[in-house]
C-alpha cells in the first residue's frame, strides 16, 4: 500500500515556550498563524529552604527535547511534513540564573529563580533543525529570595542622589533580577568560584542555556542572549545596548562569563526574545501606547513606549521590548511585574488542597460569585510593582464564620485582578493617556470568571484573542521574520486578523472603586512582616538582644552571689 502523501502547508515555524512551571513546543503555519500542534511537560520547582526557589537546568533542557519530539510525532500523525519547519523560536523565563561548565556542559548549581514568575520572561532561539544538545549548568529561579541581604548590602553603596543602577538599567535594586543571584552564587558556591577562576564558567538566563545547548553545547555551542533578556540582568546598559563595565564592577561580576548580546530576530545559530517581549510581539503591540497583560505564574503588563526610553515615577520598570533585526531600531516598554498570579492557584491546590486541579478554581468561584468580604494578598515573595516591598508576606483577611473555600477561591482570582489594576493605574499615570481597553493572554485567560472580574475591577473592556498562546506565537513570529529565514512578514498589512473575545464591565464604577480601596487596605496590612538583618550590619553579640542580655547578666550575678553566700560562716 502506498504511503500517505504528506500535507503541504507552506513554511512552518516552531516555538519553545519555557516557563516557570512548564515547557511547551508549538508549531505554527507562518502564513496563517494557525497553531498546528503542541506538547507540554510540567517541570519541578525545588524549595531547599524557606524563600529559596530552584530548578534543575538539566530537567529544563530535557523537557525541551521531550516537547519537540512529541510535537513532531503528533505532526507525523496529522500527515504534516516536519521538514517544513524552517526556524525555531525560544521564549523563556527571563531572570532565572544559570551557571554551567563550558568544557563539560554540566550545571555548577541548580537554576536560581527570580522571586516570582514569570514570568513569569523568556527568549527565542532560531536554530537549524536537528541540532544536537548536551547537558547544562547552574541556575537560580526568579522567585528566589535568598539574596535579600545581598541587596541590602549593595544598596548602601549607591549614593542617594545618584542611583546609577536604575538610570542605566531602568530597574530597581531587587532580588528579582539576575545580577544579585549571580553575586550570591559567586559568594557561596565553591564550584562556581573555581570554574570562574579556571575560565570554565558561563553565565546566562534560561535562553542562553538553551541556545548554547541546542547549538552544540560543549562542542561549539553559541553563548549569547538577546537585548530583552540582557535588559533584565541589571548588568546591561539599556541606552548603549551593551554590558556596562561600571555595573559589572559594582556587582563584582567578571565580564568574561557574560553571553554576547544580539538583536531579537537574527540568525547566529539562534535568535532570542524574552517571554513577555514575545507576548508583546504576539499581541502585535507594535505601536506606541499599545499594551498587553500576560497571566502566567506571575502577571506581566507591558506598554510599548516606542523608541523612547521612559522612566517610571510610579514603581514600574523600564525595559527593552524588542529589536527585530541586527540593523533595526530598539523599542522600549514600561513593565509592571506581579510575582504571584497563576502561582496562587497552584498554592491552593498543592499547599491547602482545596482543589485537585487548577481548572476547579473557576467552578468553586462560580458557586458563590463573591468573596463575601474576604481579601487575599498573595505576597509570598514580597510585593513587586508598584511597591517593591520585600518585607510583605501573604495574608487572607476579612474572614467570618460564613467564609468557606469557595470565597477564598474567589478572593484568589480577585487578587490577580486587583494587582493588575495597581499596575495599570501606575502605567496610566506614567504615560498620561489611560488605556481604553486591555489586551490579555496566557493560560489563565481561559478562566471566564477571571476575565469578567478583570473587566469589572479595571472598569474597561478586556480583550482576549481566541488563541491565547501569544507568547509562543510572538517567539515564532520573531524567528520566522529573522533575516535569512524570512518566512513570516511582520508588516501590518500581512499580519493575519485574530478573532477576539471581549469582556465588558458589568458592575457600576462606584462598586468597583469600593472593592479596590478595600484591597488597598489589605495590601497595607501585608507589609512589614519580615525584617532581614545581614551579618554585616549590626552587632553580632548576644547582647544585641536585651531580654537575653538581661537574663545572662542576672544569672551571672546570682551565681556570684550564691558562691559568696556559701563561703560565709
Amino acid at each position: 500500500m502506498a504511503a500517505a502523501k504528506k500535507a503541504v502547508l507552506g513554511p512552518l515555524v516552531g516555538a519553545v515556550d519555557q516557563g516557570t512551571s512548564s515547557t511547551r513546543f508549538l508549531v505554527f503555519n507562518s502564513k496563517t498563524a494557525e497553531l498546528l500542534s503542541h506538547h507540554q511537560v510540567e517541570i519541578k520547582q525545588e524549595f531547599p529552604r524557606e524563600g529559596w526557589v530552584e530548578q534543575d537546568p538539566k530537567e529544563i533542557l530535557h523537557s525541551v527535547y521531550e516537547c519537540i519530539e512529541k510535537t513532531c510525532e503528533k505532526l507525523g500523525q496529522l500527515n504534516i511534513d516536519i521538514s517544513n519547519i524552517k526556524a525555531i523560536g525560544v521564549s523563556n523565563q527571563r531572570e532565572t540564573t544559570v551557571v554551567w561548565d563550558k568544557l563539560t556542559g554540566e550545571p555548577l548549581y541548580n537554576a536560581v529563580a527570580a522571586p516570582v514568575s514569570p514570568g513569569p520572561s523568556d527568549p527565542v532561539a532560531v536554530v537549524p533543525s536537528g541540532s544536537s544538545v548536551p547537558a547544562a549548568g547552574a541556575a537560580s529561579v526568579w522567585l528566589d529570595l535568598r539574596t535579600q541581604s545581598t541587596v541590602e548590602s549593595l544598596s548602601k553603596r549607591i549614593p542617594g542622589n545618584n542611583n546609577f543602577v536604575k538610570s542605566k538599567t531602568g530597574l530597581p535594586l531587587s532580588t528579582y533580577f539576575s545580577a544579585v543571584k549571580l553575586r550570591w552564587l559567586l559568594d557561596n558556591v565553591r564550584k562556581v568560584q573555581k570554574a570562574v577562576e579556571e575560565d570554565r564558567a558561563l553565565f546566562g538566563t534560561v535562553d542562553s542555556w538553551l541556545i548554547w545547548s541546542l547549538t552544540g553545547g560543549a562542542s561549539g555551542g553559541v553563548h549569547c542572549t538577546d537585548v530583552t533578556n540582557a535588559s533584565r540582568t541589571m548588568l546591561f546598559n539599556i541606552h548603549s545596548l551593551e554590558w556596562d563595565k561600571e555595573l559589572c564592577e559594582f556587582f563584582e561580576i567578571p565580564m568574561k562569563i557574560l553571553p554576547n548580546v544580539r538583536s531579537s530576530s537574527e540568525i547566529y545559530g539562534l535568535m532570542c526574545l524574552g517571554d513577555q517581549s514575545a507576548a508583546l510581539v504576539g499581541q502585535m503591540c507594535f505601536q506606541d501606547g499599545q499594551a498587553k497583560n500576560t497571566y502566567g505564574t506571575g502577571c506581566f503588563l507591558l506598554c510599548n513606549t516606542g523608541r523612547k526610553c521612559v522612566f517610571s515615577e510610579h514603581g514600574l520598570l523600564t525595559t527593552v521590548a524588542y529589536k527585530l533585526g541586527r540593523d533595526k531600531p530598539v523599542y522600549y516598554a514600561l513593565e509592571g511585574s506581579v510575582a504571584i498570579a497563576g502561582a496562587v492557584i497552584r498554592w491552593l491546590r498543592d499547599n491547602l488542597g482545596i482543589i485537585k486541579t487548577s481548572e476547579e478554581i473557576e467552578k468553586l468561584a462560580k458557586e458563590v460569585g463573591t468573596s463575601y468580604g474576604c481579601y487575599f494578598v498573595p505576597a509570598f515573595s514580597g510585593l513587586y510593582a508598584p511597591y517593591w516591598e520585600p518585607s510583605a508576606r501573604g495574608i487572607i483577611c476579612g474572614l467570618t464564620q460564613f467564609t468557606n473555600k469557595c470565597h477564598i477561591a474567589f478572593a484568589a482570582l480577585e487578587a490577580v485582578c486587583f494587582q493588575t489594576r495597581e499596575i495599570l493605574d501606575a502605567m496610566n499615570r506614567d504615560c498620561g493617556i489611560p488605556l481604553s481597553h486591555l489586551q490579555v493572554d496566557g493560560g489563565m485567560t481561559n478562566n471566564k470568571i477571571l476575565m469578567q472580574l478583570q473587566a469589572d475591577i479595571l472598569y474597561i473592556p478586556v480583550v482576549k484573542p481566541s488563541m491565547p498562546e501569544t507568547t509562543a506565537l510572538g517567539a515564532a513570529m520573531a524567528a520566522g521574520a529573522a533575516e535569512g529565514v524570512g518566512v513570516w512578514s511582520l508588516e501590518p498589512e500581512d499580519l493575519s486578523a485574530v478573532t477576539m473575545e471581549r469582556f465588558e464591565p458589568q458592575i457600576n464604577a462606584e462598586e468597583s472603586e469600593i472593592r479596590y480601596s478595600t484591597w488597598k487596605k489589605a495590601v497595607m496590612k501585608s507589609m512589614g512582616w519580615v525584617t532581614t538583618q545581614s551579618s554585616e550590619s549590626g552587632d553580632p553579640s548576644i547582647f544585641c538582644s536585651l531580654p537575653l542580655g538581661f537574663f545572662i547578666v542576672s544569672s551571672m550575678v546570682m551565681l556570684i552571689g550564691a558562691r559568696y553566700l556559701s563561703g560565709m560562716p
